[in-house]
């Protein structure tokens, strides 16, 4: 892929030293693929909280609004083809960040925006209400695609997601046109799925479940689905691959025991996965409201 073709890439997100969460995995993803990467960090932190307490190193709101308005006023702001947001430090970046992707699109109406709402899993909320309230409010209305995980979906929507039915009529009233759910209800016996619906397609992909899982799934997925669509891939075929992708090399980091996805080794499948991902068409909402 060449560098015009790929286009590049705002990636906005926190940035671990050690591990492959938030910024790491998406930009060697995006970067695997072909794509020039401009990575901005909203916290950085030595490795994920998940292994226990570290230092959070943050960014004053005044110096992070600022560094916004360099990439917005930047001279190579026309390379840009796509923004991906992901982990928030506080409100006041989200608001910046809605900035500027408005700007971006008044330069380049097609311009492709995935916000993945990273704020919350099974056990709730992990980032203060402010901030969720600021990516609900001001970036999910911005969202070409969003991907939330289906329990953020159920905050954002304030709906409970008991089936997926129920997580497709969330997608929709919540306003992008296109929404890729991760930990969707699953079909598969002993199965995860990826809930994705536009206006024209309502598919699941799934594949086994894999226990006690890295860290990074989310922003791995977010970051390969978007590589996919830039290429001007049909959705259903980059849903294949990008699930396809996360599946292996999930599978292959648990194998080797790792407590982290091990993407250098793996590089291979991010460009060309072998792993096999059930795809299922389900009844679109639109289709049943006909009926």
């Amino acid at each position: 892929m060449s560098e015009n073709a790929a286009g590049a890439v705002i990636v906005i997100s926190s940035h671990v030293v050690r591990g492959s969460v938030g910024n790491r995995a998406a930009v060697f993803a995006l970067e695997t693929l072909g794509h020039q990467v401009w990575a901005l960090p909203t916290i950085v932190l030595p490795w994920h909280p998940g292994h226990g307490r570290s230092t959070r190193l943050t960014f004053a709101e005044a110096d992070f609004e600022a560094a916004i308005d360099d990439l917005i006023r930047a001279p190579w702001i026309g390379e840009v083809k796509a923004v991906l947001s992901g982990y928030f430090g506080n409100a006041a970046q989200a608001r910046s960040v809605a900035k500027l992707v408005a700007s971006l699109r008044e330069k380049n109406p097609e311009l492709l925006y995935v916000c993945d709402p990273v704020m919350g899993d099974l056990g709730g909320l992990y980032v203060p209400e402010a901030t969720a309230e600021a990516i609900r409010d001001h970036l999910i209305p911005l969202a070409s695609l969003a991907t939330p995980n289906r329990y953020e979906l159920a905050w954002l929507s304030g709906a409970a997601l008991d089936d997926n039915n129920a997580v497709m009529e969330a997608a929709l009233s919540l306003g992008p046109s296109r929404m890729l759910v991760t930990s969707a209800v699953p079909m598969m016996a002993g199965g995860t799925g990826n809930l994705y619906l536009s206006g024209r397609h309502a598919l699941l992909a799934e594949h086994r479940v894999v226990e006690n899982p890295p860290n990074g799934l989310g922003d791995l997925l977010a970051a390969l689905f978007l590589s996919r669509l830039l290429s001007g891939m049909e959705d259903e075929k980059a849903l294949q691959l990008a699930t396809a992708s996360v599946f292996e090399v999930l599978a292959r980091a648990v194998k080797r025991g790792s407590n982290e996805l091990m993407l250098a080794s793996d590089a291979s499948s991010l460009s060309t996965p072998m792993a096999m991902v059930q795809m299922r068409h389900l009844v679109h909402p639109a289709q049943r409201r006909k009926k």
